[in-house]
């Protein structure tokens, strides 16, 4: 009897200590995107990305929770707040678009949560810390224009972009890069992202009659500009930002935008590249399994940016496991750091070397030049362009 009642109690010890021990926490990713609004292009297929994502990381567990923020700064602000202060998430991922990003490093930086922007802003360095970004930094893209409007001879440069975040800092991009190349800036125009007619800015940018005209907008925005200009009888070439990497610009703009030169993300062509691009193999994989759930072509640039904002993620999580459980303030430090020493992390849209002074941490892998032909996006063959020119 009394034999019976030891073992008993030792099997419902044994069972009251199984049930005692605590369950490692799920990794909780919080995301703001811009799934409606001016912004929708570029963040349906960011959102449309998350359903590719795995379920575990490093054996732990991975919830997904998901916002919209209209395309609105005060919005993604609020989303924000709401992941990291009643979701308690590790991370946050977004937004789409530069002024809704910028609003969500705020409450990174408060709440000492890293993020991966899906936008390249800029932010001053007591904002930096806590922010990482998946898109290219300006410099990288701007070089790549002044590299083909140097081997085509273009020697004076307009400018339309937002008047925004977005916009200035291509403006000082470009200002820096137009200057070592001996281009001459001869216009500058700003609108605003809602804007219904540019045609103010249109005419005075033809009155200056520059060799070509640079456009900086994105999604479908970036049509109303390129349209009105030629419109208003300008001939020159045209160009556009990664901002503007999307079907719909295509789509929207029709015969008007054939011709068009932009620089982008390995992924957008992946299956043009040379073989020796390291970004051809993932960016080749992440468009079979895109399209293969959203249909042929469905591809976008910037659904393909959110997966290397996750890749990024991905890759650190190992390392922030050694300090921390997920959920705590040690496992948010250590992802934060370990995100910081990326390095030669793969990625669609180029290589990630990331460090404390360059939170972007791409370099010229991560640009090819492409044109609309034929309704399609071709790539521009560089050393054949520059040769030509010799």
């Amino acid at each position: 009897m009394n034999k019976k009642l030891t073992l008993a109690a030792a099997i419902a010890a044994g069972s009251m200590a199984m049930f005692a021990v605590p369950a490692q926490a799920d990794i909780n990713v919080g995301i703001s995107l811009s799934t409606t609004g001016p912004a929708a292009a570029l963040g349906i297929p960011e959102k449309n990305t998350v359903p590719l994502l795995p379920d575990t990381i490093a054996g732990e567990k991975v919830n997904y929770i998901v916002l919209d923020d209209a395309t609105d700064a005060t919005q993604a602000g609020r989303n924000a707040r709401k992941l990291v202060a009643e979701d308690k998430v590790d991370i946050l991922l977004g937004s789409s678009s530069t002024p809704p990003s910028a609003a969500m490093a705020e409450i990174a930086n408060e709440s000492q949560t890293p993020q991966i922007t899906v936008a390249p802003v800029e932010l001053p360095e007591d904002k930096n810390k806590w922010v990482f970004r998946a898109p290219q930094h300006y410099d990288v893209m701007a070089d790549g224009l002044i590299s083909h409007m140097k081997a085509t001879g273009v020697k004076t440069l307009g400018f339309i972009g937002y008047t925004d975040a977005y916009g200035e800092s291509w403006l000082t991009a470009m200002k820096k890069a137009t200057e070592a190349a001996g281009i001459k800036l001869t216009a500058v125009e700003r609108f605003n992202r809602t804007d219904t007619s540019v045609t103010g800015q249109a005419v005075k940018i033809v009155a200056a009659k520059p060799d070509a005209v640079l456009v900086v907008a994105s999604g479908t925005p970036s049509v109303l500009p390129q349209v009105t200009l030629q419109d208003r009888g300008f001939k020159g070439q045209i160009y556009q930002t990664h901002g503007t990497a999307t079907k719909e610009f295509m789509r929207v703009g029709g015969k008007a935008v054939e011709g068009t030169i932009l620089p982008v993300g390995p992924v957008v062509v992946a299956q043009q590249l040379p073989d020796s691009n390291p970004s051809k193999k993932l960016g080749l994989d992440y468009t079979e399994r895109y399209e293969a759930k959203y249909g042929e072509g469905s591809l976008s640039a910037f659904g393909a940016q959110f997966y290397d904002a996750f890749l990024l993620f991905q890759n650190a999580v190992p390392e922030a496991l050694k300090a921390g459980k997920p959920g705590t303030p040690e496992f948010r430090a250590a992802l934060r750091d370990a995100i910081e020493n990326s390095k030669e992390v793969v990625a669609t849209h180029g290589v990630y070397n990331m460090t404390p002074t360059d939170h972007f941490g791409m370099d010229e892998r991560a640009r090819v030049l492409i044109t609309v032909k034929d309704g399609d996006w071709a790539l521009i063959d560089m050393d054949a362009l520059k040769n030509k020119k010799q």
